[in-house]
């Protein structure tokens, strides 16, 4: 068997045993403070809403509590909006556009709406800037029955304890350089295929539920979020990341059926925004401001 030529971890065509998972974690890195960079800002959040710790990651439970914040003033006969954040922890502007939506804009909404925000679902993974969790397992693939991601299985635990229907779930995620450069290459090598080379879309689009499309609503989000940055074109086969443009900026996937963070309720209006941090075109600031545009333009269009 030969070595992998486009990851230094397997051989070529053989999925990965736990001695290349082990090998991986050997080789991450912590790089960032999740207690100080975003803990801190959810503390200082706990005037106006409650903050739940609803679990913690058992790799270290001291440095990886998880929180909720919720509306302080819950209704049940309210609708339930639901955002989500740092599935992926290496895709800051999730985490912190759903902070800066709970600073800036959550408070609008009281008496209207319940708001529900997991700002850093994969804490672990924000602090090593990586999309997996520490088993390189994908957390955003296992929002399924009996998930092997504590990270996913603690959030639907916690989802699904609140009372009331939730009517909007949006989760919020960036696609980076990084998805080509490592993580779609260690995908491959991890599940012992060939890696293809694929491009990255330069711009926000977003990721609609191909069974449960909702073309206005999804529309209604992009047309806000042009105000704030620019949106994604399609590629020369009309397709982002390869799948069909449906609208501009817009494409769908079987987020159920795929186990994506987006498909672990039955909202009628779900969506997940992807934005581009490493386009000349974007500062991270203005990434933020796409994320929390994003949330407020959901919102807005259900409460119409």
């Amino acid at each position: 068997m030969t070595a992998n030529a486009f990851y230094p971890i397997g051989q070529s065509g053989v999925p990965w045993s736990d001695k290349e998972k082990q090998q991986w974690f050997n080789q991450t890195v912590r790089s960032r403070s999740y207690l100080q960079q975003v803990v801190t800002e959810l503390t200082a959040l706990s005037d106006d809403f409650t903050l739940t710790k609803y679990g913690e990651l058992t790799i270290n439970p001291t440095l990886y509590p998880l929180y909720a914040l919720t509306s302080s003033n819950w209704d049940n006969s309210k609708p339930i909006m639901l955002v989500t954040g740092g599935v992926h922890g290496y895709e800051t502007s999730g985490v912190h556009g759903a902070i800066a939506f709970l600073k800036e804009q959550a408070k609008h909404y009281q008496g209207q709406c319940n708001i529900a925000v997991l700002p850093c679902i994969s804490p672990w993974g924000y602090e090593h800037i990586l999309r997996w969790n520490p088993y390189a397992v994908d957390p955003n693939r296992s929002f399924v029955e009996n998930s092997i991601s504590e990270e996913a299985a603690k959030a639907m635990q916690f989802v699904a304890s609140l009372e009331g229907e939730i009517a909007l779930h949006i989760d919020l995620h960036e696609t980076t350089n990084s998805d080509e450069s490592e993580f779609r290459p260690a995908l491959a090598a991890r599940d012992g295929e060939d890696y293809v080379a694929g491009t990255i879309p330069d711009g926000f689009y977003l990721v609609g539920d191909s069974d449960n499309k909702q073309v206005t609503f999804q529309t209604a989000i992009i047309e806000e979020v042009k105000k704030v940055t620019h949106i994604a074109p399609a590629d020369e086969n009309g397709e982002i990341i390869g799948s069909k443009q449906e609208g501009e900026g817009i494409i769908n996937y079987a987020v159920k059926s795929l186990g994506l963070c987006a498909g672990m309720t039955n909202a009628p209006y779900t969506t997940t925004t992807e934005v581009y941090p490493d386009s000349e075109k974007a500062t991270a600031e203005e990434c933020n401001k796409a994320q929390v545009c994003a949330v407020t333009a959901a919102i807005d269009y259900i409460l119409a």
